[in-house]
């Protein structure tokens, strides 16, 4: 069980861990985009979708919100840019017609292939700041704070 923190009159906003961590997911989200949208036209809701796909191949657009985070809406609309582009296709769900499978075409796979070596260099670049051991604890840590954080949105 945490302890409490202890009421405060003042809130130092960049010093608060929540706004911490959006702050550094926005941050690392808009550099690996630069390495992406350039190059290949696509925006961060969209490689996300990409990337859903490239990992899981053919899923609902339901599926592919909850696990990218992204509201139905932003997944919606990336879908039919991608789909626009020839990047994913839609197939109709013969189990329930209200909703389609999503996969990425042979272009789309083309640009997931592409884009790969280039988040992993990305990531690669942010990690070399930490020494082995450091990215353990990251790992860890990052762990804990997601496995708290679930519960907590859970109450």
């Amino acid at each position: 069980m945490s302890k409490k923190a202890a009421p405060t009159s003042l809130l130092r906003l960049e010093a608060f861990l929540p706004y911490r961590l959006n702050v550094l997911a926005a941050t690392v989200s808009e550099g690996l985009a630069r390495v992406y949208s350039d190059r290949f036209g696509i925006t961060i809701p969209e490689w996300r979708v990409i990337a859903t796909l490239g990992q899981f191949g053919q899923v609902t657009a339901k599926a592919i919100g909850l696990h990218s985070r992204m509201h139905k809406t932003k997944v919606s609309r990336a879908v039919a840019a991608l789909e626009a582009r020839d990047l994913v296709q839609r197939l109709a769900n013969p189990g329930d017609k209200r909703e389609a499978f999503v996969s990425l075409t042979m272009a789309g796979e083309g640009i997931y292939r592409d884009i790969l070596p280039l988040a992993a260099d990305y990531e690669a670049s942010l990690l070399g700041v930490l020494r082995m051991q450091e990215r353990a604890d990251l790992d860890r840590l990052l762990n804990a704070l997601a496995k708290e954080a679930e519960t907590l949105l859970l109450r």
